[in-house]
């Protein structure tokens, strides 16, 4: 059975190509992409669950994921990675749009900038995030930032759990015609300050065992976590 738009647990995970959902993404909202391990925390923690639930897409991210849905609810579904939308939408986007990056670091905004000015996006400028309370987004400078600067494209790289919240955030505080790209660590594979993730290691599923082998004490128990989700399906 092939289902286009996955309810999961008032999660919209729309299981469509790439060029489908850009172009729903690019009239406005906030795309999500949530790995397994963050996907098992959405009956403890509030803030997260909810800000998937206002997405305007959930993209299926995790390949764990996607077979959990075909043996638990039959159903036929692909995978579409944050890393592999980051860089299929970089090669399709109009490049004289305006775009403004929230990064972890300053380190991050530089290496990130450069990435993009190489791929012939110009107009860009970079916001370095500050540390937010998980329970509550709050950021006026960065509201301030988006009111004046009116971007086209947000493309927040901070990791799940918050991101999410403060694509919420900035969608509930601004009028604009904003189209947000939660991705994460996508842009890092991309620019390589992240594990070596390329289309291969993406397409078998196996971007957890590339992460977990060029970082075993970050990612190591983070995979072990991700098995967890299967209760969320019990």
């Amino acid at each position: 059975m092939e289902n286009h738009i996955i309810n999961f647990k008032g999660i919209k995970f729309y299981n469509y190509n790439f060029n489908k959902l850009f172009s729903i993404i690019n009239k406005g909202g906030y795309l999500v992409a949530p790995a397994a391990s963050a996907l098992t925390d959405i009956s403890t923690k509030k803030n997260y669950y909810n800000s998937l639930k206002e997405s305007d897409i959930a993209i299926l991210d995790s390949g764990f994921f996607c077979i959990l849905l075909r043996i638990f609810k039959g159903y036929k579904v692909s995978k579409l990675s944050g890393y592999l939308f980051l860089k299929n939408f970089i090669k399709k986007v109009k490049k004289n749009n305006k775009f403004l990056l929230i990064d972890p670091t300053s380190i991050d905004s530089k290496v990130n900038l450069l990435f993009l000015k190489s791929k012939n996006i110009k107009k860009i400028k970079s916001y370095t995030a500050p540390k937010y309370n998980n329970k509550k987004i709050k950021d006026i400078a960065l509201i301030k930032l988006i009111k004046k600067y009116k971007p086209r494209y947000i493309i927040i790289n901070l990791g799940g759990g918050i991101q999410e919240s403060l694509a919420l955030y900035i969608k509930k505080n601004t009028k604009l015609k904003v189209s947000i790209l939660c991705t994460g660590a996508a842009i890092g594979f991309l620019t390589k300050r992240q594990a070596p993730i390329n289309d291969t290691i993406d397409k078998f599923y196996l971007g957890w065992l590339a992460r977990t082998l060029y970082n075993p004490r970050r990612y190591f128990l983070r995979t072990i976590k991700s098995l967890g989700l299967v209760n969320q399906f019990i």
